[in-house]
């Protein structure tokens, strides 16, 4: 069990902080809006109505021993940038910051935010590649160049082992698990038979991983 502070309840951060208190991590959750700290006051550890901007009303939400702290303020960049070099030079190990472009991402960056995400822009991607392949459940981008995704078996897929598609050497693409049914198996080996309605995780270079939801 971790212990994280999420600054910024909108959309982002309140998911981000019923998530995590889902999964039995302790969470504090902090905003300046009284109806957006109320609504979450019953689902994560502690929820604070707080000017995030304010160096000491944030020392005294106590989150200066959290593992990670995740500012995510979206409506006003110049709060965003002022709470992620609060709570860093506060000494959280962890500085998560929400950007809105990629200008403020270097920004963010720059004054020691220790992972940026863009979650306007990575939902838009991932809509973006389930609506161009019909056969795309799930897309998470890894890096510019490499990504995670889950897509239903093909039918020429299904019958045969991984070992006879060998999509390492022909795509060069990974099979990380296989979903079937409620069951995972995890790390499948060459032997594993593709199933109808089996769901593929597969990890590779984006264009190999095109490539083969084209073929």
């Amino acid at each position: 069990m971790k212990q994280f502070a999420v600054i910024g309840l909108g959309r982002f951060g309140s998911s981000v902080a019923r998530t995590l208190a889902r999964m039995g991590h302790q969470v504090i959750a902090i905003d300046s809006d009284e109806a957006k700290v109320e609504a979450l006051m019953n689902e994560v550890t502690t929820a604070i109505q707080a000017d995030a901007r304010d160096e000491e009303a944030l020392k005294a939400s106590g989150i200066r021993n959290v593992d990670v702290a995740v500012v995510a303020i979206g409506e006003n960049v110049e709060a965003n940038i002022l709470v992620t070099l609060i709570v860093k030079e506060m000494g959280i190990k962890c500085v998560v910051a929400k950007a809105l472009n990629d200008l403020h991402g270097k920004v963010l960056a720059k004054i020691g935010a220790d992972r940026v995400v863009y979650p306007e822009r990575d939902m838009g991607i991932r809509v973006a590649h389930t609506l161009a392949s019909g056969n795309v459940l799930e897309h998470i981008d890894l890096s510019p160049e490499y990504s995670i995704v889950e897509i239903v078996a093909p039918a020429k897929a299904v019958g045969k082992t991984l070992g006879q598609l060998d999509l390492r050497a022909q795509h060069g693409v990974s099979v990380m698990a296989i979903k079937r049914n409620n069951q995972i198996i995890a790390a499948p080996g060459a032997n594993d038979v593709v199933e109808e309605g089996d769901i593929m995780v597969l990890v590779g270079r984006n264009k190999a991983l095109e490539r083969l939801q084209e073929s």
